[in-house]
């Protein structure tokens, strides 16, 4: 018995209903009135959200548990069902939500914005390839079969694990049962979020629209101007992270400069734009084979993307940013620096750390127990990107949506066999797929349950296995539609500049105070010999 249950045992006053014991006032009944009791101390305690064990005097102490109360006398059967909350429809949370379908479980499911999102198709809107609604489908819609979910928009901003509750912005509080929190992550800048105003991150879908307004501004820019320092900074794009992320950035950029604009312009060649992708680490795609990294290292070249390994990025500004390299300083001169360079916890994560004392690791994500519940509190389970779960050797599990659709399945399946008085699941084991990374038409690299392919097969898998995660029937068609006329004309349909960016050019004072009306553009010297 917990230390929190065991003080709440036996205690009690002549006003019964004031304290801990809801049933302290009826110890003069008779046996008959003592079960009545049982059932009235049932409802009060399980209203009130904590289960506990509650004295009813010297022969009965009843326990709510799932939706059977058990006491000395036997089992009592709970009418209302289990809640569950979920924060965050995610990979994990939307899978967590869809394990849950069952009539023994009330399941709400809490997230800020009203779909699900696919996030590894999010470079292609940044790109230009999809429309954001193609990667995306609403929650409700999703789960408008599932009776027993509903969906309400909102910000979880705090957590009370003592008695069991959620609280929202809005001023909403929320009873629960069992508590799934999958809020993933957000992009980290390793304490100069400041960076963030020139190099946008791109986990949501207003980043993506935000690199996409950036990249195909940046073509417009250089070809209202004739100076050609500033033409050379506003065609060159820097993509700081050498991650699948950024991998897929600069083949996208690549493709679009030297095949889906190079004939669009009349006063440059887009095809001459310079595109760089850096890392500190010592190669592309750390954690893929050795082998199928080097094969997309020289893919990307091939497109013209230049990789710089082992450059730490010492500053970001509106002109450009400040690297070293072997300990020398240097400054890159580019209006358009995108940001794939590593992630962080959920500000959520930093609340439940705080309520619940849980340890986090050093991106402070929350260190979960093997069945992803957290220390001492078996009733909220941390799945995906903001739980830190480690494998069999003691090896923290990679932040990837296989990691948190697998999380969000095994949770709700727990939570459901405790519902059902089933015995414990085990230990939560993660099952590796493989990964995946694609650099640009039929060029990928996967590592597919430990088989390396590369080029046209790794890409056809790609492919395939994207397709079939997208949520939605309809998106799956979409972009199966998009991709094939992509593939056979490399024209992308969502070249759409929107919204604004803090780079954004000044026409009316730039060109108009006498940048000058840029020259026809000539051949390129490869063209002329």
């Amino acid at each position: 018995m917990a230390k929190k249950d065991q003080q709440n045992f036996g205690q009690g006053s002549a006003s019964g209903l004031s304290t801990g014991n809801p049933l302290a006032g009826c110890r003069s009944h008779s046996r008959f009135q003592w079960d009545a009791c049982s059932l009235i101390a049932l409802t009060i305690n399980y209203l009130r959200g904590p289960r506990r064990l509650v004295a009813l005097g010297p022969r009965i102490a009843l326990e709510v548990e799932g939706r059977v109360a058990k006491t000395s006398q036997g089992e009592v059967p709970v009418s209302k069902p289990w809640k569950v909350i979920i924060v965050g429809g995610g990979f994990g949370g939307l899978r967590a939500a869809q394990a849950l379908r069952s009539d023994l479980v009330d399941v709400t499911l809490i997230d800020r914005r009203n779909y699900h999102l696919f996030q590894p198709l999010l470079y292609q809107v940044a790109t230009g390839s999809l429309s954001p609604g193609e990667v995306a489908a609403p929650l409700r819609s999703i789960l408008s079969r599932q009776k027993n979910t509903r969906v309400l928009l909102g910000t979880v901003e705090d957590v009370d694990p003592a008695y069991q509750q959620v609280f929202l912005a809005d001023g909403a509080v929320l009873p629960y049962d069992s508590l799934i929190v999958a809020t993933g992550s957000q992009t980290s800048y390793f304490g100069h979020n400041e960076w963030q105003e020139w190099a946008p991150g791109l986990k949501t879908i207003e980043e993506a629209t935000t690199i996409r307004h950036k990249i195909l501004y940046a073509f417009e820019v250089a070809e209202r101007i004739s100076d050609s320092v500033q033409r050379r900074a506003w065609l060159t794009f820097v993509i700081v992270g050498a991650g699948p992320s950024g991998v897929e950035l600069a083949g996208a950029i690549g493709e679009i400069a030297r095949q889906t604009l190079k004939n669009d312009f009349r006063s440059i060649h887009p095809e001459e734009a310079q595109i760089i992708l850096m890392d500190f680490a010592p190669r592309v795609l750390m954690t893929f084979p050795e082998n199928l990294a080097e094969k997309a290292h020289r893919s990307l070249t091939e497109l013209g993307v230049q990789v710089k390994c082992g450059a730490m990025v010492k500053g970001v500004d509106k002109d450009g940013l400040t690297i070293e390299v072997n300990k020398r300083p240097d400054y890159i001169h580019a209006k358009t620096v995108l940001w794939a360079g590593g992630i962080t916890a959920s500000p959520l994560g930093r609340i439940l750390t705080a309520r619940t004392k849980a340890e986090t690791d050093k991106g402070g994500r929350v260190k979960v127990e093997p069945d992803l519940t957290i220390p001492d509190y078996p009733d909220i389970y941390v799945i995906g990107d903001l739980g830190s779960a480690v494998d069999a050797n003691g090896k923290p599990l990679p932040g990837l949506a296989q990691v948190a659709m697998q999380g969000g399945s095994y949770a709700g399946k727990s939570i459901l066999r405790k519902v059902k008085g089933q015995a414990k699941l085990p230990p939560f084991h993660y099952f590796d797929k493989g990964s995946l990374a694609v650099i640009g038409r039929a060029s990928a690299v996967a590592n597919v349950f430990g088989l390396h392919l590369s080029g046209l097969p790794a890409w056809l898998v790609w492919v395939f296995i994207h397709l079939m995660y997208l949520v939605s029937f309809q998106s799956r068609v979409l972009v199966f539609i998009q991709w094939a006329i992509q593939d056979l004309t490399f024209s992308r349909g969502a070249r759409l500049i929107t919204g604004s960016a803090p780079t954004d050019f000044n026409f009316n004072k730039e060109v108009g105070g006498g940048g000058g009306t840029p020259e026809s553009k000539t051949e390129p010297a490869a063209a002329r010999q």
